[in-house]
């Protein structure tokens, strides 16, 4: 995988499929968490506290985001 930072977040290439991804500023966070071996309910409670969500809101977000990234074999779940 090869990642390059943008205004807007970041944008992912797996070099396996040639397949591009785009994150948003908060889908960056998540992958930036996972890489730094945070656990998703760390990087959700971080996240509802930044954005004044509800845990369970910013839980299911965080794992949809790492169900995406798993789809597309860019992280190991």
């Amino acid at each position: 995988m090869i990642s390059t930072a943008t205004d807007d977040g970041t944008v992912l290439l797996n070099e396996r499929t040639g397949r591009y991804w785009q994150l948003n500023k908060t889908g960056t966070r998540v992958l930036q968490g996972l890489l730094d071996g945070q656990e998703a309910a760390g990087i959700a409670a971080e996240l509802a506290d930044r954005y004044g969500i509800g845990r369970r809101q910013a839980e299911r977000d965080v794992a949809a985001v790492i169900e995406r990234l798993s789809g597309a074999k860019l992280v190991i779940s």
